[in-house]
């Protein structure tokens, strides 16, 4: 079954409903936006969603992620672009996250010192091709796939190539992004088959989480009726 991301939480409320209606990761996001949360905020919605003490995983691949997700669901994720590994692990330390998105121009190298799973954004252009994107994958970190927006980190709404993730989906541990919602979330799975997907905007109205469109988000891409 797809795994689901809801991203851009800054409220522990719209945190605590996405866990109850099923999502597999929270993302708080550290980096420059309009959904960029403070480290108070960060923490009362980690604190919200579990007990005191749960350890965080250790840098690990898709399946340790799984099997984490046997214990314990939603894991919290931290999306931070272009902030040194020492930041980085920091916040992940103060907060309490679980794994870390890196969504700026990072080195692939960079991923050796985070102290915590990773997903790897890459930016997918118009026309690029999934074996020009696979020549820069590592076997380090999973990978998400996000249209290239000028200016932007994510978040815009716009759809990337799904074809293209298809190719790549079928090569390494893939989380779909951009541009996905409640209505187009049931294609976007039977045509890439990613281990993962990843939505922003897409539940939001008026910039806002919506409740409804969570539910509907997560129960159309795990495949049952809303």
């Amino acid at each position: 079954m797809t795994l689901v991301k809801i991203c851009g939480v800054s409220e522990v409320t719209h945190a605590r409903a996405a866990a109850a209606l099923g999502a597999d990761f929270v993302g708080l996001v550290f980096a420059p936006s309009r959904r960029q949360v403070t480290l108070g905020q960060a923490k009362r919605i980690a604190s919200g969603l579990r007990k005191d003490g749960e350890p965080a995983p250790d840098a690990g691949d898709a399946d340790a992620l799984e099997e984490e997700l046997t214990h314990r669901r939603p894991l919290l994720a931290g999306v931070f672009a272009d902030q040194d590994a020492d930041t980085i692990n920091a916040i992940c330390d103060d907060v309490g996250l679980d794994l870390v998105q890196l969504s700026g121009s990072e080195p692939w190298e960079v991923c050796a010192h985070i102290r915590r799973p990773i997903f790897k954004c890459m930016k997918v252009r118009d026309g690029e091709t999934a074996e020009q994107l696979m020549v820069h994958v590592h076997a380090s970190a999973i990978v998400l796939l996000d249209p290239y927006v000028e200016g932007t980190y994510g978040g815009t709404g716009k759809t990337l190539d799904w074809r293209v993730a298809s190719e790549i989906a079928k090569q390494t541990p893939t989380v779909l992004a951009g541009g996905l919602t409640p209505e187009n979330i049931g294609k976007a799975v039977r045509i890439v088959s990613p281990w993962a997907v990843d939505v922003s905007s897409g539940v939001e109205t008026d910039g806002v989480k919506d409740v409804d469109k969570i539910r509907g988000f997560i129960a159309a891409a795990k495949g049952s009726e809303p």
